[in-house]
């Protein structure tokens, strides 16, 4: 039995082949497989019978508006079938892309239906699910009907001479009363390992009928790849624009507490030497002496304000020379390996210095390590950059922690960070991003 922390240990030492007769998953296929076969039919009936009528009547002004009542009473049924899939089939279908009129109105309405790729995808449905679903129902209920009754042949075998009159199932006879029988215990043992041959190959002959069934479900009644691929993009943009915000707010704040309170007190200290100079040089020397240790400090602050904007290292000189200046600032000893053929585009340059900076941070922060290596190379169309570290691992892209942010921000430009931290470590992290030149 499945717990809520794995499977029973009883249970992994049955074969799979053995426990999958009996499975939740094989059951609940085949009652998918079985209630398909009314669904379909009340889906084809509807779906023929509304696009017929409203063909019928185009000539009139009813037929355009019927029409697009019948394909909202598809999607309707579709949606029904997307919560059968899921209960059943453990499918889970977004729903596609929802009607949006041009401008109020009920025919604007109705145009914005017609022009709908998914209304008619899933008027599609509703017509070629039904033959479909004819063929698996038969089909199943015939080869597990089959397989379990062979299987248990030996315990209603006594119902042939009892009520029909034969000694069990005939498989050959000359209509005069004489053939073969399966009456003999060889013969019944024949039967049910055949019907055991049955038992054990229906679980993957159903599953590989509900596959067809997730395909259709999946491609018909979901949303468009275009239309998926616009909300990725949306989404994309928020993370976007969500990042830009917090770098803004990160870079005001590094200027209001570091580099202008810096500049405040420094003219602070400069009015009070101005005050002093004449009635005590000796004083106002040193204020300006001070005021002088606090102008290199704010410029400090500003150097390393502008580099962690843009580093003009990596303008000037590329990614390997920044990666190998920003590897000399970390707590540990890092190795930098840059293998690239020519410059890529800027803004991917930015993302991976900026992806091998925060993670070098980690490295210095988190994972007590003693070394680490940053290796960038140029495979097809992508940037690969690998850092490792011989800390004690545990790393992970859970919600709310620092590779979790770091991971949106390479998918909103269609990148891709895995992460391989087992406890004890070591750590390998590698960030995929595109190659723009």
């Amino acid at each position: 039995m499945d717990t809520a922390y794995g499977p029973h240990p009883s249970a992994s030492r049955v074969p799979t082949a053995l426990r999958a007769p009996f499975s939740g998953r094989t059951w609940r296929e085949f009652l998918y497989l079985l209630l398909s076969l009314p669904v379909s039919i009340l889906m084809f009936g509807y779906a023929i019978t509304m696009t017929s009528v409203s063909a019928g009547l185009l000539v009139t002004f009813l037929g355009i508006p019927l029409l697009a009542g019948a394909l909202i009473g598809c999607r309707g049924m579709g949606t029904l079938e997307r919560v059968r899939a899921r209960a059943l089939l453990g499918l889970d279908v977004d729903h596609p892309e929802p009607i949006r009129p041009a401008k109020p109105g009920f025919m604007s309405w109705v145009g914005a239906v017609l022009k709908s790729g998914a209304s008619w995808r899933h008027l599609l449905y509703s017509v070629l699910h039904f033959p479909w679903a004819l063929f698996a129902f038969c089909f199943s209920v015939t080869f597990w009907a089959m397989g379990w009754s062979l299987l248990l042949y030996p315990a209603w075998q006594w119902t042939f001479p009892s009520y029909l009159d034969q000694p069990g199932i005939q498989l050959w006879g000359n209509g005069y009363g004489d053939g073969i029988y399966l009456d003999t215990p060889a013969g019944m043992a024949v039967a049910s390992g055949l019907g055991l041959i049955l038992v054990l190959a229906g679980p993957w002959v159903i599953r590989g009928l509900a596959h067809v069934d997730r395909v259709l479900v999946h491609g018909l009644l979901g949303p468009s790849p275009l239309a998926t691929r616009v909300t990725e993009l949306e989404t994309d943009r928020g993370v976007v624009v969500d990042t830009a915000a917090d770098d803004l707010r990160r870079i005001e704040r590094d200027l209001h507490d570091g580099a202008q309170a810096r500049l405040v007190a420094l003219a602070m200290d400069l009015g009070l030497a101005k005050e002093k100079l004449a009635e005590d040089p000796q004083a106002a020397a040193k204020m300006v002496d001070e005021a002088h240790g606090e102008v290199k400090t704010a410029l400090q602050e500003l150097r390393d304000l502008a580099r962690g904007i843009h580093p003009a290292i990596l303008t000037d000189r590329g990614l390997g020379p920044a990666l190998s200046a920003l590897a000399a600032r970390c707590t540990v000893p890092v190795k930098v390996s840059v293998d690239l053929d020519h410059r890529p585009a800027a803004a991917i340059e930015g993302i991976a210095y900026f992806t091998v900076s925060e993670l070098l941070q980690n490295v210095s922060k988190h994972a007590r390590a003693t070394g680490a290596t940053v290796d960038v190379w140029h495979a097809g169309d992508r940037v690969m950059v690998l850092v490792t570290d011989n800390g004690q691992g545990g790393a992970t892209t859970e919600a709310g922690s620092g590779l979790a942010g770091l991971a949106e921000r390479l998918d909103s430009v269609d990148g891709l960070l895995v992460v391989d931290s087992p406890v004890g470590g070591p750590t390998a992290i590698t960030a995929e991003l595109p190659w723009r030149g």
